[in-house]
Parts: C-alpha cells; structure tokens; sequence
C-alpha cells in the first residue's frame, strides 16, 4: 500500500510540474474533505480548475481517464462545493474538472491532458 501511495503522490507531483509548465497556477494540492479529495486545485488564468490525476501503467482496461465514472465525479463536485465554501475568494471565479491521465513509467509518466473533462451538471 505504501508504495502505491509513493507512486501516486510521485505522479500527482509530476502532473502538477507539468501543468505548471503548460501556464497553470498553483492553489492546492491533495485538498481532502468529507466527500473526496483533490487531486490539484490550479488557476488557468481566471479559471478555477480542479484537477483529477489518474495512473495507469498502461491502458489496456481504458486508462485513467475511464476510471472517473458518474460516482467519482459526484464526489469530485461535492468536494469543489466544499472547496469553494470554505475559500471565498474563488467563489465567483469559473470553475471546470480537468482530468490528467498518466501512464507508463512512473517516474517519467506520459501525460493526456483532457480539459473540461466534465461538467458539475453531467
């Protein structure tokens, strides 16, 4: 369990670095709440983006893009909810869910970048 845990938290980091390479802010990172957790919370210019990060190390059953099914995405909205009640600031800013799909090596993953990946009202 650790070392899936040190492998995810390793990927997570290198979808971040990425992202920040791509003009994306940083504003949190693995923001957990009663419903779920954050994978990343950045800023694409005015817009508020919450990012879910998914590991395959191939994709032979979909990838991890096809992981985050209606119940993931329930628990990802509910969790931007509470994200978005407890940091007002962000409160009127646009918002969308990216998903990052990650795979090969773990240390040096690929990475599909799917914007606007879902909508909260899907």
């Amino acid at each position: 369990m650790t070392d899936t845990r040190a492998r995810g938290a390793g990927v997570e980091a290198k979808a971040r670095e990425f992202l920040l390479d791509q003009g994306l802010r940083a504003v949190a990172a693995n923001a957990n709440y009663r419903f779920g957790e954050l994978d990343l919370v950045m800023l694409d210019r005015d817009t508020l983006v919450f990012v879910e990060v998914r590991y395959r190390r191939d994709a032979s059953f979909g990838g991890g893009a096809a992981s985050v099914d209606a119940g993931k995405r329930r628990k990802l909205v509910k969790a931007a909810q509470a994200f978005l009640a407890a940091h007002r600031a962000f409160s009127d800013a646009p918002c969308r869910f990216d998903v990052v799909d990650a795979n090969g090596d773990p240390a040096q993953p690929a990475f599909n970048w799917l914007r606007d990946a879902f909508r909260a009202d899907d």
